[in-house]
């Protein structure tokens, strides 16, 4: 079963149910989207405390909003939508205290010590770069590089046009090489 078949039955049965088979099929929907939207939530905040906040006030919004969702889009597109303006709204109300720790940023794998530093390295450099571009392409880059959508699809989430996404790709792919020495 495809993604977009399995969240428009998520969608239909959350809105058709009651009570706890209404929580069960929000739950589902939570558990479906939970990992996107927090990673999503974390590169646009930086900090994992805010990036929990705006997911749980992303997924509140959308399993309040249910109802009157379109279907003009995939569920897991318009939830996106909502997840940046959330992790938008409490980032400008509380800039970012610290940075991503190497956990966070850094698979743990068997390569030599140099390699794991030099990686370790690129990734800070790569976070601290990310950090500094603009909301814009910042959610551009996040969306098509770490979630893999389409140019389209970013249009939707994003409610720009395909040009607009392909410029603002461009552009943050440019300054992330320039700001990272990549």
């Amino acid at each position: 079963m495809s993604a977009a078949t399995l969240e428009a039955q998520l969608v239909a049965r959350a809105r058709a149910a009651e009570g706890a088979e209404r929580e069960a099929a929000c739950r589902q929907i939570y558990e479906t989207l939970r990992r996107r939207v927090f990673g999503l939530c974390l590169r646009m905040c930086g900090e994992r405390t805010l990036a929990e906040d705006a997911m749980q006030n992303a997924f509140l919004a959308a399993f309040r909003g249910l109802r009157t969702f379109r279907g003009q889009s995939q569920l897991s597109t318009w939830i996106y939508r909502v997840a940046i303006r959330e992790a938008l709204a409490l980032r400008t109300r509380r800039p970012p205290a610290a940075e991503l720790t190497e956990a966070e940023t850094i698979p743990s794998n068997a390569a030599p010590v140099d390699a794991q530093v030099a990686a370790r390295q690129q990734a800070r450099a790569v976070q601290a770069a990310f950090q500094t571009l603009s909301a814009d392409h910042q959610a551009v880059l996040s969306l098509f590089a770490v979630e893999g959508l389409e140019h389209k699809q970013i249009a939707e989430v994003l409610g720009i046009p395909e040009g607009t996404v392909w410029y603002r790709l461009h552009e943050a792919r440019k300054a992330l090489r320039e700001r990272a020495s990549l």
